[in-house]
């Protein structure tokens, strides 16, 4: 069992701050394992029912617990999860919770409360930076290549058929039980061309056809992927100027082992990695800096700079995500945003920049950084 330090440090310091850990993260994204790592848990399965009869009556149950920690894994298993959640934050502080879920508590249907003020969320990513440490290897490209689902990472490579029974079982326990839609294989198919289209601007419209569906189903669709963290919905960054792309989003895959699995990329060349690369930036910011909306900015003279970090009271941060960084790189769509938000940091983040730098580009002072000087950039 590997030991996911960064992660562990997570839940602790979330329970210093409540006493109910939501973990939240994608079906194989380690939440088991991760949960039965921390030291001293009492780990309940609510997929058992003789674990679900125990806790029938909740105020005895959690009474019996007093002073420990306890694990619920996939709580919404349970009859009424955010009755015994809500007790258990009211009544018994000196419980510690952590309940596990695939998809945010809110969109949770068995949840009539959402515990507002008596919990803190924390996101299981797939596999980041610190967690290519603790596996040992901290090899880059396999986890591009193979994804970042530890049973995927660690597999000699993973086949077709495990991405499309993890599809199968997305279907059957998360899909079905939490959102009880119908129409299987137009779900599917919308999944299947939300990863092979990873990274690019989505317009409902042109999914609706090949789906078989109207553009409003269309859009639940994604609405349901992004509530069960399946995918990432990343919004224009817009002053609403005439000359820029102000609604429609980019839609990234959660994870680049679909993506590079369902685009046939066996051996990913150097494009193909800067593709898979920009996921990972994305996934990395996720995972260390939560609370940070990441948005992307388009003009409409295809001017492009992958990801912007506006916060308020801040100038707005511009990103590219460049495989080489070299510094032959191409950075018109920086310039150009520059030109239209004269303020702020501009940085290049590339895998291979040991040191952080600056160079000028068109009288534009640019940073090239790695992942850690990034995080601390935006920090």
């Amino acid at each position: 069992m590997f030991r996911r330090a960064y992660w562990i440090a997570a839940i602790e310091e979330a329970w210093r701050r409540r006493s109910i850990v939501w973990l939240s993260g994608v079906r194989r994204s380690g939440k088991t394992v991760l949960s039965q790592s921390l030291s001293g848990v009492e780990y309940f399965d609510c997929e058992l029912p003789r674990v679900r009869q125990s806790m029938a009556d909740p105020e005895s149950w959690l009474r019996a617990l007093r002073g420990k920690q306890v694990v619920l894994d996939e709580v919404h298993r349970l009859a009424n999860p955010s009755e015994l959640l809500k007790i258990a934050a009211d009544h018994f502080p000196d419980v510690r919770v952590l309940a596990t879920g695939s998809s945010t508590l809110q969109a949770t249907a068995k949840f009539r409360d959402t515990l507002t003020g008596r919990k803190v969320e924390v996101f299981l990513t797939p596999m980041m930076s610190a967690d290519l440490e603790d596996f040992g290897d901290g090899d880059l490209v396999r986890r591009l290549t193979q994804g970042g689902l530890p049973p995927f990472y660690l597999a000699s490579p993973p086949d077709e058929r495990e991405f499309q029974e993890w599809m199968d079982s997305y279907w059957a326990k998360d899909i079905q039980e939490l959102f009880r839609l119908a129409r299987r294989a137009s779900f599917m198919r919308f999944v299947e061309l939300v990863v092979t289209q990873s990274g690019g601007i989505f317009e409902a419209t042109k999914f609706a056809t090949p789906c078989e569906v109207s553009r409003t189903t269309i859009a639940n669709y994604l609405s349901i992927l992004e509530a069960t963290r399946v995918a990432h919905v990343v919004r224009p960054f817009s002053s609403h100027r005439r000359t820029e792309i102000v609604s429609a989003p980019r839609v990234y895959a959660f994870d680049t082992g679909f993506v590079t699995c369902w685009r046939g990329w066996s051996s990913p060349r150097p494009a193909e990695l800067g593709i898979l690369w920009e996921h990972y930036v994305l996934n990395e910011i996720q995972s260390q800096l939560p609370g940070v909306e990441v948005r992307y900015w388009r003009d409409l003279r295809h001017h492009e700079v992958d990801f912007v970090v506006a916060r308020r009271g801040r100038s707005p941060v511009a990103i590219e995500c460049k495989w080489s960084g070299g510094g032959d790189e191409d950075l018109s769509g920086l310039v150009a945003f520059r030109r239209a938000y004269p303020r702020g940091p501009n940085i290049v983040i590339a895998p291979g920049v040991e040191r952080p730098y600056v160079r000028g580009v068109q009288g534009v002072q640019v940073e090239y950084v790695n992942l850690d000087g990034l995080i601390q950039r935006l920090g």
